[in-house]
């Protein structure tokens, strides 16, 4: 029984490094034995259905294929479409009444607790706020991403050490759940 996933690859296509064209991305994926594989936006998203049922099994062979076919690593993630919609589902945040913009989900590797983000002092970041939840991380920042002073303090390297985080905006994390619907 095949399960629809969503492959979240971290760093692609920001600037002059790392170039992974989407239409190779999607053949490489083809190629590894995964059907109805589609792609979203240029910045690392694709979804594919698989037998595999274990995600980062599968999350390995696409780094691997990746870093074959294109000389460089790339830390992925992949995601079911059941936890894709719980992590939707669950959002803290008023999202129907905010611009997609203003609401990001880091996805993580692995669960984060609490205490790895205590050195950060919250309330000095208002309004902008985050919260933790399964393996992610809400982030409401009224005025985008990019001006975003609490996710540069959420993203410093010791807060995430060992851990591979990547980050999609609201409209992103609808579309996907969207997209890995069985």
């Amino acid at each position: 029984m095949t399960k629809r996933y969503a492959a979240l690859l971290r760093g692609i296509n920001v600037g002059a490094g790392k170039q992974v064209p989407m239409a190779r991305l999607r053949g490489l994926i083809g190629d590894l034995g995964h059907g109805d594989v589609a792609t979203y936006l240029q910045s690392g998203n694709a979804v594919f259905s698989s037998e595999e049922k274990d995600e980062d099994a599968l999350a390995a062979g696409l780094e691997r294929a990746i870093e074959e076919a294109f000389g460089f690593h790339v830390d992925v993630l992949v995601r079911d479409g059941e936890y894709l919609k719980a992590v939707a589902d669950a959002c803290p945040f008023p999202a129907a009444s905010l611009q997609g913009k203003q609401l990001h989900v880091t996805y993580f590797s692995e669960r984060v607790t609490p205490d790895r983000f205590a050195p950060v002092d919250a309330a000095a970041f208002l309004p902008e706020e985050f919260r933790l939840g399964d393996r992610a991380l809400y982030l409401y920042a009224p005025e985008g991403l990019g001006r975003s002073k609490l996710a540069a303090a959420l993203a410093r390297p010791g807060l995430l050490k060992g851990v591979v985080a990547t980050s999609r905006n609201w409209n992103t994390v609808v579309k996907l759940v969207e997209m890995t619907r069985d």
